[in-house]
């Protein structure tokens, strides 16, 4: 997803002196502070064992401890896999190249690598997630929004009440259930295919959690029990308590609350307006205001109330949502969830919580900390609690009593100078820049479904990748190097994996396809094969066998050991012009689609990851909706995101019709050897 975009030619900034031995500590050095931090996690995971065994039924961590480490490849076998990847992308010459590369890279410096990164796999739980977090996210040093950060979006279809206040504070209760199951480990285990455990660790920091800024590397500050919410309206900021008596506010209380600030007209203090922009551009010069201005006085303390708070809330000016008469709604509410107007959205908590005056919601999340689907499940059960248990009265307000006597919102207090004044307007307009090169464009894919898709008997993951193949090949010509997201989370703090999904079969089934010579059961026969080695590469991805985080890994350790690899280097610094994910729905079930199909998510996406490529994420909903968020830049004249969903819809229709040619060839050859049948009987 979008940690492609960080993942090519990120800078390493260790940089240990000395001789071979010293290099050696500085990476051993590493290796041992990775295996303390997971062995204070071992010990969490000790007491919630015990709290385990004392109930019958399974809780959020009650297989964590069991589950497996994820394993280091064989350097062969990764190497044999790079080359068979790259091989539809590159000629004869340039294939000779780095297959010479990989040799040597193989012959020299792999095996000495290896160790290291074998070591580091016995002391930690997991030898990528700690590195992955700190030099693909932490330690980029340019800006979050729209590179890293990713939204998702409300309910489709259904908007439940159109009063702002009162929708915010119907969501705002269900997420402080969640948080309160989640911090009991209440919630039911995840499981994936409904059987197999899978690492919860990432759903710890999914509240009371901020991104701080650093000079070198930013890190994660995560807090317990925050029991107050900031909330951003007309260029202020309003600190709201969550809690009175022991309990939650309720969500009449909370629409109260929410209502004092959209009636409250008082104007923003000097500097307050754009201040959020400063967690819009670069980091560095963030960092150093940070320390210079907001290190005391009310600065301080208002910066700790957001950084500290739960999550961090918007009430927006301007109303979003899918609109059927408008084409490019889905656009303009992507790019207000992506980047708003760059000072809008805390870009540094965990996540932004985003309310729209006509009632629709969303959310901007952070990427350090988690990946989607952590908070697509935190999404479902919110969305869920929202429309079918709390409910609203006739006219649209939250249900339930006020407490009048409740203290009100209280505002920020800032005393910005001038100078920082300047360094915020630097960053606004760093953001602004980035934020107006975006060109989004949502996609509601209608003509057939899962349902469809399962008839021809293939995965419908592999049927849309390969569509996307097919769609890429059609825009731009030639084939490219292609993400896709896939999960390691049967594994203990498991994340993502790579599947390179421009594979020799896809590229072969592609060129078949726009082979006007080219017989239907030729394709068809190139489109299963292709399919079915996608589907073999994302199992192997999913099962620790994947190759791109084992290189990564490598590249790391080549790092601190001061060894200069050509091959890696090489491989590190390709670009993916394609990066795709797939946004999971159902992943609770709440509920049923079936019965209440207006009931469905809009999904989510991120920005693009090349400049000169494509960032395309789809969710597929229920048996006959497949949505597409497609991201490109303006600035680049050989892309456009809405061009690119004409090719996908091609492709897809043409991928089906091959299929309905064949179910329709067999029937006509059916019925000849039924009519040949009835000549013979009456003969």
């Amino acid at each position: 997803m979008a940690e492609a975009h960080q993942a090519v030619g990120f800078e390493f900034t260790v940089h240990p002196d000395g001789v071979d031995v010293k290099l050696s500590k500085e990476v051993l050095k590493n290796i041992y502070l990775s295996s303390l931090t997971a062995w204070r996690k071992k010990a969490i995971k000790l007491k919630r064992l015990v709290k385990m065994l004392s109930g019958r039924r399974p809780l959020l961590y009650s297989f964590q401890a069991a589950l497996p480490r994820l394993p280091v490849p064989r350097v062969k076998d990764t190497i044999e896999k790079y080359l068979e990847s790259v091989r539809p992308l590159l000629d004869d010459k340039k294939y000779k190249q780095m297959e010479v590369l990989a040799h040597n890279f193989k012959e020299n410096e792999a095996s000495q690598l290896q160790r290291y990164l074998v070591l580091k796999s016995w002391w930690t739980t997991n030898y990528v997630s700690d590195w992955w977090e700190e030099y693909i996210y932490l330690r980029s040093r340019g800006p979050i929004m729209v590179n890293s950060n990713f939204y998702i979006m409300d309910l489709l279809y259904v908007t439940p009440t159109h009063r702002q206040a009162a929708r915010a504070g119907n969501i705002v209760h269900a997420m402080l259930q969640y948080r309160r199951k989640l911090e009991r480990g209440e919630l039911a285990p995840l499981r994936a295919l409904g059987t197999v455990p899978m690492c919860s660790t990432q759903m710890e920091r999914m509240f009371n959690t901020t991104r701080i800024p650093g000079i070198e590397t930013d890190f994660v500050l995560h807090l317990t029990d925050r029991k107050h919410l900031v909330v951003f309206h007309r260029g202020r900021y309003f600190q709201v308590w969550l809690y009175t008596g022991g309990r939650h506010l309720l969500p009449s209380e909370l629409e109260n609350q929410f209502q004092q600030i959209l009636n409250d007209t008082s104007k923003p203090q000097p500097g307050e307006l754009k201040l959020a922009a400063l967690t819009a551009g670069d980091r560095v010069p963030w960092a150093r205001t940070r320390l210079k201005y907001f290190s005391q006085g009310p600065n301080k303390e208002s910066l700790d109330a957001i950084e500290s708070a739960s999550f961090f809330l918007t009430l927006d000016e301007e109303p979003q949502g899918y609109d059927p008469e408008n084409v490019y709604s889905l656009d303009t509410y992507a790019k207000s969830l992506m980047h708003g107007k760059c000072y809008d959205r805390w870009f540094d908590k965990s996540f932004n919580l985003i309310s729209y005056p006509n009632g629709k919601m969303g959310v901007n999340i952070e990427h350090s900390w988690a990946d989607a689907p952590i908070v697509g499940h935190m999404w479902e059960y919110v969305l869920a609690t929202d429309c079918f248990h709390l409910g609203y009265t006739e006219e649209g307000h939250c249900k339930g009593d006020v407490n009048r006597c409740l203290p009100s919102p209280t505002r920020l207090k800032w005393e910005i100078p001038e100078q920082c004044q300047d360094v915020i307007h630097a960053s606004y307009l760093l953001a602004r820049h980035l934020a107006d090169d975006v060109d989004f464009h949502g996609h509601l894919f209608t003509e057939f479904g899962k349902g469809l898709i399962k008839k021809c008997r293939t995965s419908p993951d592999a049927f849309i990748q390969l569509a996307l193949q097919l769609a890429q090949f059609r825009d731009q010509g030639v084939f490219c190097l292609t993400y896709e997201s896939s999960m390691t989370r049967m594994f203990r703090d498991g994340r993502t994996e790579t599947v390179r999904s421009c594979t020799s079969e896809a590229a072969a089934f592609v060129l078949a396809m726009e082979d006007p010579d080219a017989t239907n059961a030729q394709r068809l026969a190139l489109f299963r094969k292709a399919a079915d080695k996608h589907q073999n590469m994302y199992r192997l991805a999913m099962t620790g066998s994947g190759i791109d985080r084992h290189l990564f890994c490598l590249y790391i350790v080549s790092k601190y050991l001061g060894v200069e690899s050509p091959f890696l280097t090489k491989v590190l610094s390709e670009p993916w012009k394609l990066s795709t994910s797939q946004t999971p729905q159902q992943q609770i079930n709440l509920v049923d689609i079936n019965k209440f199909p207006k009931y469905v998510g809009a999904g989510g996406g991120f920005g693009p990851v090349a400049d000169d490529g494509y960032g395309v994420s789809y969710i597929i909903v229920g048996e006959n909706l497949i949505t597409f968020h497609i991201s490109s830049k303006f600035s680049r004249h050989n892309t456009d995101s809405t061009r690119f969903a004409r090719h996908i819809r091609k492709a897809m229709i043409d991928i089906q019709t091959l299929f309905k040619q064949e179910k329709d060839k067999s029937a006509v050859e059916n019925g000849k050897d039924v009519h040949l049948e009835n000549n013979k009987k009456n003969m």
